[in-house]
């Protein structure tokens, strides 16, 4: 049987055709438009996101044997807004993860309501990027639309609905709403009241890999698949990108370098940090995770290459880079603000220690490192809940670079490895279509079968200790530049 996966991103969908065997037959990705209709807002339209998966379906099963479809489930970018009324029509444009509007409302969440109160509902506090937050902005700005709203849904939910006609969520996105009793695995109640919606207007909540429904059957036909395709739940896009990389069980890390970056823990057990430094999400396997998510990651080496360098060639850039655990330059990574483990939306880029000696080498350099010690930031906040790890995988974009695998492996003294498909979220939602189509008993089952490591990268003890020593250093410049920060944002 065949099974599709659909990795809803921000700038473009990527669809995945996985076989049985979990053997990657094709794939295609198409873009569509990101809006920002004022400084600092981020919008897209759902029906973009539906007209782009549906082509790319087309697309992606021109070759296959389009009877063997089985199902069809998600990634997804999280935390945005979707609203629709009462005929299930898009209101408003969706507000999305990176989306910058809603300072006053997570203050007043925070500050009035209280962290305290949050965490206890929801096992997390609020920040700019989430979803309760964005609703109390529709309803202070635009209370006509606010009053319209039926149903209150996320990106890859929107695609699913579509699909099914069923309004439906997963535990994992849910996680990421601050609505959502993440200790239980239900709607809380309490959040609802304070966003001024009835529990009514959430979708159906399910783990997943469960089915939410079958494809209707005119979208069927326009696809050409039978019209028993089961559609799953799926997950948020890291979520999902955990499942790719068998980031699954207990006790399990999963690192990915993308445009914002992540860690990424699995656990059988429900825990949350005193200070809510990092999330504390269900996770797509039946069980929950912590995540430290950083803003910026692969996207500052991309900023420092192509807007200050000037350059395309990363490769060559990284190759005069020789004296690992000996920089002198040191780097802040919050180009867009930060959000694990600082929750600062002013934070800035920073860079430090620079000389008449310092060359473009030692910068670059100092970029890499300043990630990796970012990372590391929330892997600290981890092992204060008495976790430790030994290893983690590593994905996306920035994975690709053998000299920031080795910083990664020695800053944060980890086994890193990498694995064969760096598909991350597409390849996780069609193994959680594969699950619930019945295929395989659990989503362990399929990702102990289909995740294959590739190489593995050792830390060095001596790099290792050199870079505790930097790391020490490091973590003093943000508590330093923070009153800065603030002075500068007024």
């Amino acid at each position: 049987m065949l099974y599709i996966g659909v990795d809803l991103g921000t700038s473009a969908v990527k669809l995945l055709l996985m076989d049985s065997d979990g053997k990657i037959q094709n794939i295609v990705s198409k873009e569509y438009p990101l809006y920002f209709p004022n400084p600092g807002w981020s919008e897209q339209r759902p029906e973009d996101w539906y007209d782009q998966t549906m082509e790319g379906i087309k697309e992606l099963l021109q070759e296959a044997d389009k009877s063997k479809v089985a199902g069809i489930s998600f990634g997804g970018q999280m935390h945005g807004l979707v609203i629709l009324d009462k005929e299930d029509r898009v209101i408003r444009p969706a507000i999305l993860w990176n989306d910058g509007r809603t300072g006053k409302e997570t203050d007043y969440l925070n500050e009035v309501i209280g962290r305290e109160k949050l965490s206890q509902y929801t096992a997390n506090i609020a920040f700019a990027g989430f979803t309760a937050p964005k609703l109390l902005w529709v309803r202070k700005n635009e209370p006509d639309n606010f009053e319209k709203i039926e149903k209150i849904m996320l990106p890859k939910d929107y695609i699913a609905y579509r699909l099914t006609g069923i309004h439906c969520t997963d535990v994992s996105d849910a996680s990421g709403m601050l609505l959502f009793d993440v200790k239980n695995r239900r709607w809380s109640q309490e959040m609802c009241d304070i966003c001024g919606i009835s529990m009514s207007k959430l979708p159906q909540c399910f783990e997943s890999y469960e089915p939410v429904g079958r494809v209707r059957p005119q979208i069927a036909k326009e696809l050409g698949i039978p019209e028993n395709v089961i559609v799953a739940a799926g997950a948020g896009d890291n979520a999902a990108a955990a499942v790719g990389t068998g980031t699954v069980g207990d006790n399990k890390c999963n690192i990915s370098l993308g445009t914002s970056g992540t860690i990424f823990i699995s656990s059988k057990n429900f825990r949350v940090d005193s200070h809510n430094a990092l999330h504390s999400f269900a996770h797509a396997d039946g069980s929950y995770h912590l995540m430290g998510c950083m803003l910026s990651a692969a996207s500052c080496n991309k900023w420092w290459m192509d807007e200050i360098l000037g350059t395309g060639d990363y490769g060559k850039e990284q190759t005069a880079i020789k004296n690992l655990g000996r920089n002198h330059v040191f780097f802040l990574p919050y180009l867009m603000g930060e959000r694990s483990p600082h929750n600062d939306p002013d934070a800035r880029g920073v860079f430090l220690g620079m000389t008449m000696d310092t060359t473009r080498t030692d910068m670059t350099q100092a970029v890499l490192e300043g990630v990796a010690f970012a990372l590391r930031d929330s892997l600290e906040v981890a092992k204060s809940l008495g976790i430790h790890l030994e290893r983690t995988k590593i994905c996306g974009g920035g994975a690709k670079s053998p000299l920031w695998r080795k910083m990664i492996a020695n800053i944060l003294n980890l086994k890193v490895d990498a694995i064969e498909s760096e598909e991350g979220p597409a390849l996780g939602g069609a193994m959680l279509a594969a699950v619930a189509c019945g295929e395989y008993a659990s989503v362990e089952e399929i990702a102990d079968k289909v995740v294959k490591v590739t190489e593995t990268i050792l830390p060095e003890p001596e790099l290792a200790q050199r870079y505790d020593e930097r790391y020490a250093q490091f973590k003093e410049i943000y508590p330093a530049c923070r009153p800065v920060f603030a002075l500068l944002a007024k």
